[in-house]
């Protein structure tokens, strides 16, 4: 996904992970442009409604889904995901972290394919 592809408002998801054979992640609201460090890339500062220990993190664009609206982009990512990730964790109601993610000590979340030394 593309930086120009949200906007301040979307509600969107940083899908983490299969529960119950649907993925799951955290629903967020965009709040405005922000660089991503892990990155050197324009990224998006998101607001976690439910507060937390991290209220405010910075994320690039590609780790998003909307969720606030059915945008073409986003359903095949997510249909994408979908296909490859469910058929590879069994049928329980387990809920399953797949560890993509970490945080920064500057509030920036990175994707494991994306963390670099130092950053």
């Amino acid at each position: 996904m593309s930086h120009a592809h949200f906007r301040p408002g979307d509600e969107v998801v940083i899908l983490k992970g299969v529960a119950a054979g649907e993925l799951w992640g955290d629903a967020m609201t965009v709040v405005v442009p922000s660089w991503h460090t892990p990155t050197d890339e324009d990224g998006w500062r998101l607001r976690n409604p439910n507060g937390g220990e991290q209220t405010f993190i910075t994320a690039h664009p590609r780790y998003l889904v909307h969720l606030s609206r059915r945008c073409p982009d986003c359903l095949i990512h997510l249909r994408a995901m979908e296909n490859d990730l469910t058929p590879k964790v069994d049928g329980t109601d387990t809920v399953i972290d797949c560890g993509w993610y970490s945080t920064t000590a500057l509030n920036q979340l990175v994707h494991i394919a994306d963390a670099r030394d130092g950053r």
